[in-house]
């Protein structure tokens, strides 16, 4: 590496251009007004044509073949005859049909093919696509179909009515008006008369279909009940004849005469089995009362009993109470008192003897009153069954003589229907009121041509500018320093413009001038100076959140303003494995920076001395090989410095390698590049945030490829001075002494690269 006796001279001249981020306003970008609006407008107005033309082009070609049509329409109601109704409450009007069900009718299949056939429509080409032309459109959408659809589609026959239809009904219009039993009948056709005709012809075609509608179904009716009458007539004497068979054969009297006869027969044997019961329970309770008794003669004091016993009870009553007075006047031993102990002994061997004589009687009694209660029970059971037999017969009977009743009631009321249906057959199916039929339209309908084009084209229009208001608010890429403003520690460094076609990289050791790019290469260097104390930093890293925004051609442009200005400059490609540098320097060196950190070379035999007064490190061929030298780029720097060179590192993009991140520690100030309309504001927080360290805690940022015109449709704050600016110093009647330096750089520039 030469290193130079002379110390250079870093000073180099203040240009106009310089943008000074302590001049920034409060951005503006972010309010909603009218003037951004209009310069949204202009800078989206390539995009807003296109689209524009892009549907106003497909819709002018279906405007273009739009044909006048007409629409006729006629108004009515429709009615039950009113003799249908005359049975009814309120006879002041007929009862209104369902008017959902009589629309459906007008819309019938049976009524459009009338009408199809009638008014000759197949015949007409608006009416029939198989008398049509195919155009150009069709056919290309047809030639498409058949790419993916191996069946290739029929084409329709002229004379087939299906594809007719179809279209009747497109042209067709029949609803009902709300609130209201009106119905209205529209028909659209290119031929004004047709347009009327067709309404009135479906409405009396509807009327015909509703006349045979209704006699067809009255007839089939009809029919059906006259089988039902001839089967019910059947049923009705078949129930009748059954009844009075029933009754013949039972012997089944009269219901009043039944009910008596056996009221009176189950009265009298209840009557008798009831006495007989009574007897019978006072027989037992006599033969009980004997039987329980140990002395019959006592116990028969407390029962009824014949006469005879009841006198030699009073006999042996008196003989006892004659032995008591005796026993008082004499003792037991006397002659009377022994005779008439002996005679009380007799009277009560005959009472007991009475007695037994009597319970045998009673026995017997009760004997014959069993024998004649089961007699009477007997006769009993047989009228109650009998009676219950007359019952169910003449359940039987009632029900038998219902049926009858009910079969002769369906019969008549089979009659009463059959002699309606009679009646509703010589009434019209329905009736008509039209309020207004449909008369010959004098105008097309809608809007002319020119009016659907104007629509078309103000559409299209609203639909260009809302798609290029929903980019505008996807669009986050970086425009303007107020972007990037809210980023702590950062420097804007200037905004560099676009190169135009004939000004492409190349130019850069051409003798062309670029006297935009050239000052704001100047403004980036006198910020990289105001950043640091006055003078250019020693070591300077030129990098970029992605690859592709313009970092190697600012770190190369930075490197001839310099040398150009008299500064020796060291430019490092440190794009380790994309480095693009060697293209443009063509050093023809076979090793570079990776080799030198490999180890594989010195420092000396990647230098290359480029004419301009430029030496220059190629990156060389990239290695996976461990780096034996992790402080090359730091003795590079030193080295540098202790020749008195500024050393430029084109380095890797922040985002795609950490050596960025640990070169920009070890270099004095870092320039990262940021492409206009391009680097996302996402990417160049996260890339500044990679890059911060103690040593370089602030960050300059450089906005490359700035498209004046497009720049200054933006509302920031930079956007029109940047424009005014380039427009002010770059006029035809620039002042002489800002020609004359302009021009000795470039002859300084020219000189160098001559050399």
């Amino acid at each position: 590496m030469t290193i130079s006796t002379v110390p250079p001279d870093r000073n180099l001249p203040i240009s106009p251009m310089r943008y000074d981020p302590r001049a920034q306003v409060e951005t503006k970008a972010d309010n909603l007004d009218l003037a951004s609006a209009f310069r949204m407008l202009r800078r989206r107005m390539v995009l807003i044509i296109a689209i524009t033309l892009l549907l106003v082009a497909p819709a002018a070609i279906m405007i273009s073949g739009l044909k006048p049509t007409y629409q006729a329409s006629a108004r009515l109601i429709v009615h039950q005859p009113l003799a249908t109704s005359l049975g009814a409450e309120d006879t002041s009007r007929g009862n209104p049909l369902d008017v959902k069900s009589e629309t459906e009718r007008l819309l019938s299949r049976s009524i459009a093919e009338r009408v199809v056939r009638e008014m000759r429509l197949n015949m007409r080409e608006e009416f029939n696509p198989a008398l049509r032309k195919v155009s150009f459109f069709e056919s290309i959408r047809a030639n498409l179909r058949g790419l993916f659809d191996a069946e290739k589609p029929a084409s329709a026959a002229r004379d087939s009515i299906e594809a007719t239809i179809r279209e009747y009904y497109q042209a067709l219009g029949v609803w009902h008006e709300e609130r209201s039993e009106v119905i209205q009948i529209s028909f659209t056709a290119n031929d004004a008369e047709l347009a009327a005709a067709v309404p009135n012809r479906v409405v009396s075609i509807y009327l015909d279909e509703r006349k045979g509608s209704v006699s067809a179904r009255l007839d089939a009716a009809e029919t059906w009940i006259r089988q039902r009458i001839a089967e019910q007539k059947g049923r009705a004497v078949i129930a009748r004849d059954a009844a009075r068979n029933y009754q013949e054969s039972m012997d089944i009297l009269s219901k009043e005469d039944a009910q008596d006869e056996r009221i009176k027969t189950l009265l009298e044997l209840t009557g008798r089995e009831g006495k007989i019961e009574e007897s019978r329970l006072e027989v037992k309770a006599t033969i009980s009362a004997l039987e329980a008794a140990d002395n019959p003669s006592a116990a028969v004091q407390n029962i009824a009993v014949p006469d005879s016993i009841n006198t030699k009870q009073r006999d042996l009553r008196a003989q006892e109470e004659d032995l008591s007075r005796l026993l008082e006047l004499y003792d037991s031993n006397a002659e009377a008192v022994v005779d008439l102990r002996r005679k009380i002994e007799q009277s009560r061997i005959d009472l007991d003897l009475a007695t037994k004589q009597y319970l045998q009687s009673m026995r017997a009694k009760l004997a014959a009153l069993d024998h004649e209660a089961n007699a009477v029970q007997s006769i009993l059971a047989v009228a109650k069954e009998k009676r219950t037999r007359d019952a169910l017969a003449q359940t039987e009977l009632t029900r038998l003589q219902r049926i009858a009743e009910n079969e002769q009631a369906a019969l008549d009321k089979l009659e009463d229907q059959r002699r309606d249906l009679a009646a509703k057959a010589t009434l019209p199916g329905a009736e008509l009121e039209v309020f207004s039929p449909a008369s010959v339209p004098l105008v097309s309908q809608g809007r002319g041509r020119l009016f659907y084009l104007v629509g078309a084209l103000l559409a299209a229009i609203s639909a260009a500018v809302t798609a290029a208001f929903v980019l505008e608010m996807w669009d986050q890429s970086v425009r303007s320093f107020d972007q990037i403003a809210g980023m702590a520690r950062t420097i804007p460094a200037g905004l560099i413009p676009r190169l135009a076609r004939r000004e492409n990289p190349k130019t850069i050791f051409r003798l062309v001038q670029v006297p935009m790019f050239d000052e704001a290469l100047r403004t980036v260097i006198l910020t990289l100076k105001q950043s640091n104390g006055g003078k250019v930093p020693n070591s300077i890293v030129v990098t970029s959140a992605h690859s592709g925004e313009g970092k190697s051609l600012v770190a190369r442009s930075l490197a001839i303003e310099l040398s150009a200005a008299g500064i020796p400059v060291l430019l490092v490609d440190g794009d380790l494995r994309r480095g693009e540098l060697e293209s443009f320097f063509r050093s023809g060196l076979q090793q570079g920076l990776n080799e030198y950190l490999n180890g594989q070379a010195d420092i000396r035999d990647i230098v290359y001395h480029h004419p301009s007064g430029i030496d220059f490190i190629p990156s060389g061929k990239f290695s996976l090989q461990r780096r034996v030298r992790p402080n090359g780029l730091a003795d590079i720097i030193e080295v540098a410095g202790a020749a008195g060179r500024i050393v430029i590192f084109d380095s890797a993009p922040v985002l795609a390698s950490t050596d960025t991140v640990l070169l920009t520690a070890l270099t004095e100030r870092t320039l990262a590049v940021v492409r206009w309309g391009k680097t996302s504001r996402r990417a160049v927080e996260f890339s500044l945030q990679h890059m911060k360290s103690p040593r370089n805690s602030e960050i300059l940022v450089a906005i490359n490829n700035v498209s004046p015109d497009k720049h200054a449709l933006y509302n920031f704050s930079d956007s029109e001075l940047f424009s005014k600016s380039l427009m002010k110093y770059y006029q035809p009647h620039t002042d002489d002494t800002q020609k004359t330096i302009i021009n000795n750089i470039f002859s300084l520039k020219s000189k160098i690269i001559h050399k």
